[in-house]
């Protein structure tokens, strides 16, 4: 059992030797995350290692929203993969899925309408 961050979101991430199966949250990737471009992400790192159909993934993701969840998940897959099989630790580094997005949400400010936008000034 591995933990993915990204955002707000956090996913452990379970493998074991399977079909190629994956569960989020009890239903089925496709169910849970309709939209195909998130479903192509969350298996990126299978797709690179060449392990699709050797794993069985189970997921429970809490927290954010859909996108932070699925970059979560992958985050956890791409960990679990290496901790499976230490080989394939040097592919998933080179192609950057170990390495946590440390981007968030950047706070509003007091005294403006948001976090960069300032209110209207005028000179005269």
């Amino acid at each position: 059992m591995t933990t993915g961050r990204r955002k707000e979101a956090v996913a452990k991430v379970q493998l074991k030797p399977g079909s190629g199966q994956m569960l989020v949250n009890g239903r089925q990737l496709e169910e849970y995350f309709p939209r195909v471009t998130l479903q192509t992400l969350i298996r990126q790192p299978l797709e690179v290692t060449q392990t699709r159909n050797r794993y069985d993934c189970i997921t429970r993701v809490a927290g954010g929203g859909i996108v932070g969840q699925a970059g979560a998940i992958r985050h956890g897959l791409a960990r679990a993969l290496s901790a499976t099989d230490e080989s394939l630790r040097t592919v998933l580094r080179k192609s950057g899925f170990l390495t946590r997005d440390s981007r968030v949400r950047e706070r509003k400010k007091y005294g403006q309408k948001g976090a960069r936008k300032r209110i209207q000034w005028t000179k005269r």
